[in-house]
């Protein structure tokens, strides 16, 4: 009797994400008895290159600790990545298993900055990264893949899923599009054919808070398991993943696993974006600025948890409805969520790539609210917090390094060395699309800026 070789899901994106997320539903099913599927991990660039080498030293395996507001921890083997791909820098490896018949759906996370859209949902072509992978180079997800299915076309052609998990709304299609146009502008004529012909790009929605590892989660796993895991990840107990039924070469039995496989991710998507996403970066910058560390003791911080609750209160339910969704209270369980004492999510992490954010993640609820009529107060004071958050930066008073995955340093200095600093800053169409010629914005930008400043100013107290 011959077995059949289990499919691959190639993931590209080696973090601490895709760790406590996919993979465990993929791990799910194989504790199920279902092993129809296994794991490849890769990446792009070489800053992953120590985790795949310590993940390959315990072939693949490692722990996953999740932990509820309550304190309960619990811990699970998680045994669904089966390969580890060595980074190199022509991304041989990586191109020989998306080439690979067994491979069926490419995945990847490589944060919202990763996929280098305008305000538009147009590729920035005018990146520096995009033009050097117009010019051959492998920089971002859009080179890695054209070298990938470009193998593969020649190879034999089979149809593949690329299936993005990371928090960009609308996140297949707009990868998609973005992914089609870098073809054009590499005047990849055939295979632009192919992938319209041959691939598929589900939309999907996911979410389990999950922060960057520390030292301390190592000895808490090897006293509860008696393994000394070099690559432990932990995260919140809760999870979620929303993902639209359409794939081009057949999908594990997610929907065995507890994912909801629908024909449109979109309430989902919209609810999770502006409720979850913009309120986590609201509470990392007001909590940065009052020299808060971690993102419970900001979410515990009377202030900053009103900003949040009346941003969503006011102005994102009013958008959103109507809703298949109970928005206030998904909006509740996400504040509880935050206040999770145990989770140590610092600010740092969540306050990153806000330049990608403001437009990703806020400026549509700006001009949604101004379309029916209201004045978005509670809203404009999350752009006013990050251009606070900005100015510490400028000024070198962060107490972190600030990662954005859209910096211009030079650029964003220059701006924020001028006397109409916040003027320029409204005035960016980058950030804030059509309201970037809007006077009123312009005012109430400037109101939310003069209302925060005093406050910001002070260390907060914070209730543990």
């Amino acid at each position: 009797m011959t077995l059949t070789a289990p499919s691959v899901w190639l993931h590209i994106g080696a973090g601490s994400f895709h760790r406590a997320h996919q993979a465990w539903y993929l791990h799910r099913l194989l504790k199920a008895g279902d092993n129809r599927w296994e794991i490849a991990l890769s990446n792009i660039r070489d800053d992953a290159v120590p985790l795949l080498t310590v993940l390959a030293e315990q072939n693949g395996e490692y722990t996953l600790e999740t932990v509820t507001p309550e304190g309960e921890r619990n811990y699970e083997k998680i045994t669904s990545i089966k390969k580890l791909i060595p980074w190199d820098a022509e991304l041989q490896g990586l191109i020989t298993q998306g080439a690979d018949p067994r491979t069926r759906v490419i995945a990847f996370t490589v944060t919202e900055s990763g996929y280098y859209l305008d305000t538009e949902h147009q590729l920035d072509a005018d990146h520096p990264d995009i033009k050097a992978d117009i010019n051959g180079e492998v920089r971002t997800i859009y080179g890695a893949l054209t070298r990938v299915l470009k193998a593969r076309m020649q190879a034999h052609g089979d149809p593949v899923t690329l299936l993005n998990c990371d928090n960009l709304r609308h996140n297949g299609e707009r990868f998609r599009q973005g992914f089609l146009t870098f073809l054009q502008l590499r005047r990849e004529e055939n295979l632009h054919a192919w992938v319209t012909a041959h691939t598929t790009s589900p939309n999907t929605m996911v979410d389990r808070i999950t922060p960057r590892p520390t030292a301390d989660i190592a000895p808490r796993v090897l006293a509860a398991t008696g393994f000394a895991d070099k690559a432990p990840v932990m995260a919140e107990a809760f999870i979620q993943w929303v993902v639209e039924d359409d794939f081009a070469a057949g999908r594990p039995a997610l929907e065995n696993a507890g994912v909801e496989m629908v024909a449109s991710v979109l309430p989902w998507e919209e609810a999770k974006i502006r409720i979850l996403n913009a309120s986590h970066s609201c509470i990392a910058w007001a909590g940065t600025l009052v020299g808060q560390d971690y993102i419970h003791q900001s979410t515990q911080t009377q202030e900053i948890k009103e900003m949040a609750w009346e941003y969503v209160t006011q102005d994102v339910i009013p958008s959103l409805m109507p809703s298949p969704l109970d928005l206030e209270a998904y909006r509740d369980v996400v504040l509880a969520r935050f206040a999770n004492p145990y989770i140590q999510d610092t600010n740092q992490r969540v306050a990153a790539d806000g330049l990608s954010k403001i437009p990703g993640f806020i400026t549509p609820t700006l001009i949604e609210t101004y379309q029916r009529g209201e004045t978005p107060r509670a809203t404009t004071l999350l752009p006013a917090l990050f251009f606070l958050f900005l100015q510490r930066w400028h000024e070198g008073e962060l107490p972190y390094h600030y990662q954005d995955g859209a910096l211009d340093a030079e650029a964003l200095h220059a701006l924020l060395s001028q006397k109409d600093a916040l003027a320029r800053f409204a005035a960016n169409s980058a950030l804030f699309g059509s309201l970037a010629s809007s006077s009123d914005f312009a005012q109430l930008l400037h109101s939310a800026v003069a209302s925060l400043q005093s406050w910001a100013k002070h260390p907060q107290p914070v209730t543990e």
